[in-house]
Parts: structure tokens; sequence; C-alpha cells
């Protein structure tokens, strides 16, 4: 009898045993599927953001090459008119410096257009952020550090200088 109580405690705790061992083994299994969806939410959200990414670059390089596109167009007519004048043949020089005059106004209105204006005149202060000093002088009838001569105007587009000014300066 003894021998028979021994065995039913027994199979008491491996029935126990079994239970915890089958609560484990479900507990694993459950974490183990929980593991495998946040693994593939993560591929999936890294697979999102790489194909973000390299549609944000297409773009950035299509926006780049449509405005660039849009601005050389522009400037077309203005090589038209550099070609008629080269194809002209007259002796009037007068007509002639008018058609270049025209020309220079036309790309000077584009430029305009896409909000590029120049700067660096004679009598405006030095100023090292938008003008290079490639010369000093001295000129009596203007203050230090101004400008006294340009030999190239800088143009700004906004806040972006495009080109810097070189200009003489006075001491």
């Amino acid at each position: 009898q003894n021998d028979s109580a021994k065995e039913a405690k027994e199979t008491k705790k491996s029935k126990k045993a079994d239970k915890k061992t089958d609560a484990l083994v479900a507990e694993k299994e459950k974490l183990e599927k929980e593991l495998a969806d946040t693994k593939d939410s993560y591929m999936r959200v890294l697979a999102e953001y790489d194909n973000f990414r390299k549609r944000s670059q297409r773009e950035k390089e299509s926006a780049y090459n449509d405005s660039k596109a849009s601005t050389l167009a522009l400037l077309l007519p203005v090589i038209d008119n550099f070609d008629r004048a080269i194809d002209n043949k007259t002796d009037d020089i007068e007509a002639y410096r008018k058609g270049i005059e025209m020309t220079y106004n036309q790309l000077k209105d584009i430029l305009s257009k896409a909000d590029v204006v120049p700067f660096g005149e004679v009598g405006e202060e030095f100023n090292p952020e938008i003008h290079n000093a490639v010369m000093t002088a001295e000129n009596p009838d203007l203050p230090e550090n101004t400008i006294s001569a340009v030999f190239e105007k800088g143009y700004k587009m906004g806040d972006r200088v495009l080109r810097f000014a070189s200009v003489q300066i006075t001491q």
C-alpha cells in the first residue's frame, strides 16, 4: 500500500510537472510568435523606410533636374538672339548695338524673374561677406572701406550669394 501511495504521489507530481512544462512550452511558443511578429513588423518598417529614402532621393533629383531644365529653357531665346546677332551681316553698328542691348535686357529680365539680383556698385560700403576686395586705392572723394571700382558684379538669389562681387576699395 505504501508503494501504491508513493506511486500515486509521484504520478500527481509528474502531472503537476507536466502541467508546468506544458504551460512553459505554451509560454515559450507564445513568446516565439510575438518575437517573430515583432521581427516581421521591424523588417516591414525597415523596408518602408528604405523605400521612403529611395523615393525621396528620386524626387529630390527629379525636382533638381526639372528646375534646371526650366531655367535653361528660359535661356534658350537668349541663345537664339545671339545666334541671330552673329548671323547678322549688317554694317549698321547702331542697329547691332541695339540688338545686343535688347538681348542683354532679355537676359536681365530672366534673372530678375528667378529672383537673381546684382550687387556691388561704386559707393557701396565694402562687406566681406558678399564682396571680394582684389585691390585697394586711395580716393579722397569716398570714405574709407567704400567700393571705388567694380571689376565683376556680384549676384544673389535671396540670401544666397551666387557670385561674390570683385571690387576695389578705398583705404
